[in-house]
Parts: structure tokens; C-alpha cells; sequence
């Protein structure tokens, strides 16, 4: 059987040419067995293109990260399809239901493939080449690379649409079309199997030589099966995928990222500058674990950068609603606490470092690095309404994007990027979730787990120089601390849309809070904070299946509410 039969066409994906040290995701124009596997380099290509397929965060739905479809942020051009996710418009008919089905499952059948057709390859041809046992071991360990890369769509899968048919072979286009929704936690469970089968065969790090015979970064390795198996589990014991709270699985999610922190602790992997999680070298910074190559580009940029610096387009733009969830920091507390030191002539003074570093404000110098004039985000400023396309919250993107860019003619605008999947501060903040909703409290620890909870958010906070978190805290309070810590130190990772759901705390997507932002006759600033709805139904906790989809086979069931 012809793989072009099996797999999608790739139009979908974007595909970039990168450093020689990284992987090139390669498109394929003929997808005959006997040219995949006609060498080991065409094998590789195939198992690489695999990889293409992981979805990006810079721009999932009309141009737009999917922190525009939460409260972190609000995109600034209103024909973006990410608006259909609050205006009304969501259905089983809009593309944004069907986009990563479509994409996740061309990978699980491009990953049946290869796992069934690669069984016995000898590639005899090249037995006498100098290399050939070297690329034999490479050979043997792609099985497990797509293995792992399978469970990791299999999980993009159950956490959008819960039940979803559940494949592990190559099937007919007819036998495709029979499918019926498996159990979730089916699912769950063949993901961590599967993490646990492949774990050991891949190496902690492709650029040591005793493990690897190459160095080509970008590839899966033992800390990503670690954290995907990790990430699954917290999935799995939080209350949209475990109503009846079962205690057991907060102690398996606990036990799965303290073995990811076990693991960095006995590795050498630390935290390190929070700044270093983005830009040129993002993919090498001591803390991540895998990243999505995207190449050299300016999309990002293009997309984000301010609406009145030459060629930034505006788009991303945070709210204030996140911007109130960075904390004063000589106090540790938000802007409304009493207490906290917050001065409203002066907004911005004194807060978490982390905010600098991710929004940019009124005033800002050198946003971006080629722009010689400050930030004026007030109605009438140069980067403000009534501008078309001009921030609607009083804020633009900082994170994720290259201030070193130069959007202006005639410059050399591109420079690499790489979207961060898996990171150890992740798992401080997972580990603390778990550990705190098994062992009951913030302070609590035993024989197995002794870091608690406080002290493990204590690790992320301390690194951007916050106060610690004081022992004693009530289980509310320690709670609502959590969830602040998270969306701060996570912001526009592409976490935030999807925890809420998984806490089963979509309210709160039903309002954001703006900025509007008006300056007065000697010189000083009017900030007036204004109230937008959303819509928000609780169907939307889970993607509707897509309509097409179900047309074309009878045994699959809609989402409730859809």
C-alpha cells in the first residue's frame, strides 16, 4: 500500500530550513515504501517530516497564539479566526474545529507507517559504508522517536476532543471511516505505556558522544518522554478527565513529575534566566527540554510588533486582566491587595520582573530594538487607537518574540526561531498541583515526596527574585496563588487556554479586563480600566468533532452541547 493513500497532504504544516546542527523537516513528493526506505537518509527524512507535523504556538488560528483565546490576550485584527472561539461562531463547522484533527491524525497514520513498513530494514546496500553501523543505531532508534511522537498527538488529541477513535495501525480508507470514539482513558493509559516502553531507548542528550554517534538537536529525548508521561498524568487527575477526584491519580501525577525533577536534578538541567526561554538560542537554554523548530523567519514579529513601528503589523496583545496577575514585587502581592504598595499614578512601578520582560507598555524604550521612539499606547499616541489595527487593551507582546528583528527594508529580518514545548519550570508548577491536591496542603510532605507544594512554586518565583510563598497558608489561598504563579510564568506558552479548561474554571473566560489609556494636559496619564464580555458555554471544555468528519463516518458521536 502507497503511503500517499494513508497520510494527508501536507499543506497544512510550515516547514523551514534550519542550522545544520538542527533537523530539516523534509516534504516528501513521492511516498512509495520503496523510496522511503531506498535509504537511510530518505528514512530519515520521512521520520523528520513526522516531526513537522507538532503544532507551533506562534500563530495556530488566523494568525494568532491561542493565548488571544483566553484572557491573556486580545487579537487586535477582528477578522482572526481565533474571535470564533468567544463570538459566537465556534461550531463543527468552523475551521478551527478541524484544523489539529486533521493534522494529528496525518500524523498517527504517517507514524503507523513507518512503525509497521521499517520492521526488518537492513539496508544491506550500505553495509560497507565507514558509517553503517553508526546509522544502524541511528535507524533502530527512530522506532522509538515515532513511537513517543505518536502518544504526544494522541495527547494534542484527547485533551481538545476527550474520546476520539483511537488507531495503531494502517487501516484502509474505508476501514478509517468505521471508527468509532474510544474512552479517553484508553488514551491516557496507552500514552504513559508508551512513554514508559520507549524512555529508556532514547538518550538524555544528542550532543554527547557516548550516547549518540551524531548531533542533530531537535530530536526527542529521555527528559521530553519524561515530561510528556508527566504532563498526561496532571491531565488525567485534573477534574475535567477525573470527576470523582480520585486521590490516586494526583499521587501518580506527583510521582511523574518528581521524577522529571529527579531526573533534571541527577542531569545537570536547571532553571536559568527566564529571558533565555525565547529568541536566537531559546532551543539551548538549560532548561528546555524540546523545542518546535520553526527556522529563520520573521512571522513573529511581523504578526506582533507594534502598529505604528515600521512594518509591525499588531496582533497578540495582552490584557490587562494578565497584566493584574503580576505582583507587586517588594510584597509578593497583587495590585488590589491591601498592602501591596500599588501606586495607580504609576501603574507599572515595582512589579514582578517577569512583566517587563513579556508586555510591552506606555512609555517603553526600544520596543523593538529599531524603533527610536517610546511606546505610545494612549488614544492618539503613535502606536495607539483610533490606528487600524492598533492595540484594543493598552499593551503589546514582548515574549516569545526577537527584539533583535528588523522589519524595516532592506534589513536581515529573519532569525531563527523555536517554540518551547517542554521546560523544567513547567514541572515545578505541575509537581506542586499534584503534590498539593494529593498529600491535602501546601506545606505537607512525606517519606516519598519531600518537596511540598509551597516549596516547589518557591523554586520558579525565586528565580525571577519574587518573595517566597510564607508556610501556613489555607488551601484556598495557596490555590488562587498556584493558578496566579502559573499564568504568570507560563504566559502565552500555550497553557492558560487549556488549564483552564482542565480545571474546569471556564468562568472566567467570560470577561477580560483592558486598559484604555489617555494622557492629559501636563503630561500625565488617565488609566481606566474597562470590562469586556465573552461567551463562554460549558460545551466548550472539549472542541466540537467536525462535521465533516462525521459525514463521512456514521459511527462517530458529537461532543455534548454541539
Amino acid at each position: 500500500m502507497k503511503i500517499k493513500n494513508i497520510i494527508l497532504a501536507l499543506s497544512l504544516l510550515f516547514f523551514y530550513s534550519s542550522c545544520e546542527d538542527q533537523m530539516n523537516y523534509n516534504e516528501f513528493s513521492s511516498y512509495d515504501e520503496e523510496d522511503i526506505f531506498e535509504s537511510l537518509d530518505r528514512t530519515r527524512g520521512f521520520v523528520t517530516n513526522i516531526y513537522g507535523y507538532i503544532w507551533h504556538g506562534y500563530a495556530t488560528y488566523g494568525n494568532a497564539m491561542l493565548a488571544s483565546a483566553c484572557d491573556e490576550a486580545e487579537y487586535a485584527w477582528t477578522y482572526s479566526s481565533i474571535q470564533n472561539f468567544y463570538n459566537g461562531s465556534w461550531s463543527p463547522t468552523s475551521s478551527i474545529s478541524g484544523l489539529l484533527w486533521e493534522n494529528h491524525y496525518a500524523a498517527i497514520r504517517a507514524a503507523n507507517y513507518y512503525l509497521e513498513a521499517s520492521q526488518g530494514r537492513t539496508f544491506d546496500d550500505f553495509k560497507y559504508n565507514d558509517d553503517y553501523l553508526e546509522q544502524m543505531s541511528r535507524f533502530e532508534r527512530y522506532q522509538y522517536e515515532v513511537r513517543f511522537l505518536r502518544a504526544y498527538f494522541y495527547f494534542e488529541l484527547v485533551r481538545q476532543y476527550g474520546d476520539v477513535p483511537f488507531i495503531t495501525e494502517v487501516l484502509t480508507l474505508d476501514e478509517a471511516n468505521e471508527q468509532s470514539r474510544t474512552a479517553k482513558e484508553t488514551i491516557f493509559d496507552f500514552i504513559v505505556s508508551e512513554c514508559d516502553a520507549v524512555v529508556d531507548h532514547l538518550p538524555v542528550s544528542y550532543t554527547n558522544s557516548e550516547e549518540s554517534f551524531y548531533t542533530e538537536t531537535g530530536r526527542v529525548n529521555r527528559a521530553t518522554v519524561l515530561a510528556l508521561k508527566a504532563r498526561t498524568l496532571l491531565y488525567r487527575a485534573s477534574p475535567l478527565f477525573n470527576e470523582s477526584n480520585d486521590a490516586t491519580r494526583w499521587r501518580d501525577a506527583a510521582r511523574a513529575s518528581k521524577a522529571v525533577l529527579d531526573f533534571c536534578d541527577e542531569n545537570g538541567i536547571s532553571l536559568g534566566l527566564y529571558s533565555s526561554l525565547w529568541g536566537t538560542n531559546n532551543y539551548n537554554a538549560g532548561e528546555v527540554f524540546f523545542t518546535r523548530r520553526i527556522g529563520d523567519t520573521s512571522d513573529p514579529e511581523w504578526l506582533n510588533f507594534p502598529v505604528g513601528v515600521e512594518n509591525g503589523q499588531s496582533g497578540n496583545c495582552p490584557t490587562q486582566t494578565l497584566v493584574d496577575a503580576y505582583e507587586m514585587q517588594a510584597t509578593g502581592k497583587r495590585w488590589n491587595e491591601e498592602g501591596s504598595g500599588y501606586d495607580p499614578a504609576n501603574p507599572y512601578e515595582g512589579r514582578d520582573p517577569r512583566f517587563e520582560l513579556t508586555i510591552a507598555k506606555n512609555g517603553d524604550l526600544g520596543w523593538p530594538g529599531y524603533n527610536s521612539n517610546e511606546l505610545q499606547t494612549y488614544y492618539g499616541g503613535l502606536n495607539g487607537r483610533p490606528i487600524s489595527g492598533a492595540t484594543p487593551t493598552g499593551y503589546y507582546l514582548k515574549k516569545q518574540l526577537d527584539a533583535t528583528v528588523d522589519l524595516r527594508p532592506n534589513s536581515a529580518a529573519a532569525k531563527r526561531h523555536s517554540w518551547v514545548l517542554f521546560r523544567l519550570g513547567e514541572f515545578y508548577l505541575n509537581y506542586a498541583e499534584a503534590v498539593f491536591h494529593y498529600l491535602g496542603s501546601a506545606d505537607a510532605t512525606d517519606s516519598e515526596f519531600t518537596l511540598s507544594a509551597r516549596e516547589a512554586v518557591n523554586r520558579i518565583r525565586s528565580r525571577s527574585d519574587m518573595p517566597s510563598l510564607p508556610a501556613g497558608m489555607t488551601n484556598d489561598a495557596f490555590e488562587k496563588k498556584y493558578k496566579n504563579e502559573r499564568m504568570v510564568e507560563l504566559a502565552f506558552e500555550d497553557h492558560r487556554f487549556w488549564d483552564v479548561r482542565r480545571w474546569k474554571d471556564g468562568e472566567v473566560l467570560k470577561t477580560i479586563t483592558v486598559m484604555e489609556i489617555t494622557k492629559n494636559a501636563n503630561e500625565t496619564y488617565s488609566y481606566n480600566r474597562v470590562t469586556r464580555t465573552r461567551l463562554w458555554q460549558d460545551k466548550m471544555y472539549f472542541f466540537p468533532i467536525p462535521a465533516t468528519e462525521i459525514l463521512k463516518n456514521p459511527n462517530l458521536t458529537q461532543n455534548s452541547g454541539w
